[in-house]
């Protein structure tokens, strides 16, 4: 809380700073500087909050500066600056858009606004965003694209108004192999955070298909290890395409949020049994869970290799991994009576 409250105070400081930096020396342009470092360190969480704090504090200090520096005949209006990316005004908000479509974000929280335009309640600045962005991107640092793909990706399926087909043209400005490799580096790094979601909602796309094997035994958490064998065991990328409201008791009013299942194949040739070995001896028991798993699934087709590895699950500490693992050495021996 002590951080927060730190970093909304630089932020209001630092707009302050921009507000009284406007004038003629500059083109009423400002100087941004010491607001792109602060939210240069910024974590790319309740974006929301922060834009509307911007576009509070912008407003009330532009007011003040022009009742005391400007003439009640000359008040010279500022440049569009990336805060105006925020502005309450949805003209300005796509005309800085437009006028700042050649220039690179100065950093992902900047990018971020941008980006988030796309959600934008004014169908004139949704267009304009989509129509942007990708010049955009490409004056942009990658690191910083990375950051705010990820932040996208997490978050776009609660976007009420972003549509599908931008979803789908944003991943086509971003797909090439040095996103592709900086994109594997955060998925297998990240000690924290939704990576699974993550690895999931690029699943859209295919620009990771050749590195699955990769993350399967490298991420360090469990869960996206998880992710990558099941996909690997399945040859298909399955993400959340959206929620829905679906009814539980339409007599008492009732409903829930759903999520919808969309789903693309991957053409990886990995052997199945060496996926199976692999996964079987992973650190984590939610890995071997997905492995006991999928030998269930295939029992019939492992022949001495199921019982083999039935042995080691049911010796595992994990107790849901044994309890599968017997369940296989049941079936087994069952099968055996048959014949």
């Amino acid at each position: 809380m002590k951080d927060y409250r730190k970093t909304k105070n630089d932020i209001v400081l630092a707009i302050e700073a921009f507000t009284r930096s406007i004038d003629s020396s500059n083109d009423y342009r400002g100087d941004m500087s010491l607001l792109v470092q602060v939210t240069s360190n910024l974590k790319l969480v309740r974006l929301g909050y922060w834009e509307r704090l911007i576009r509070s504090e912008l407003d009330s200090n532009l007011y003040l500066t022009a009742q005391s520096k400007w003439a009640r005949w000359f008040k010279p209006a500022p440049k569009l600056t990336w805060l105006d990316i925020v502005n309450a005004d949805g003209y300005k908000r796509e005309k800085s858009l437009r006028a700042l479509s050649k220039d690179g974000a100065p950093n992902a929280f900047s990018l971020a606004l941008a980006v988030r335009r796309l959600n934008d309640w004014v169908p004139q600045v949704r267009t304009a965003a989509r129509e942007v962005l990708p010049s955009m991107l490409k004056s942009t640092e990658p690191k910083y694209v990375t950051e705010v793909l990820c932040m996208l990706l997490i978050n776009w399926h609660s976007w009420g108004k972003i549509e599908e087909i931008d979803k789908h043209l944003f991943l086509d400005m971003v797909i090439s192999e040095k996103m592709a490799l900086l994109l594997k580096s955060r998925l297998i790094s990240s000690t924290s955070g939704p990576m699974p979601s993550l690895l999931s909602q690029i699943g859209r796309t295919g620009i990771l298909d050749n590195y699955l094997n990769e993350i399967a035994s490298n991420a360090v958490q469990p869960y996206v290890r998880a992710k990558a064998y099941r996909s690997l065991f399945e040859s298909r990328m399955t993400w959340v395409k959206s929620r829905e409201w679906q009814w539980i008791d339409k007599y008492y009013g009732e409903q829930k949020l759903v999520p919808i299942i969309a789903e693309r194949k991957i053409d990886v040739q990995t052997p199945f049994l060496e996926l199976l070995n692999r996964s079987a001896v992973d650190r984590s028991p939610i890995v071997r869970q997905v492995s006991a798993e999928f030998l269930i699934r295939n029992i019939e087709s492992l022949g001495i290799h199921a019982r083999n590895l039935a042995e080691k699950f049911a010796a595992d500490k994990s107790a849901n991994v044994a309890e599968q693992g017997r369940f296989v050495l049941i079936k087994l021996d069952e099968k055996a009576l048959n014949k």
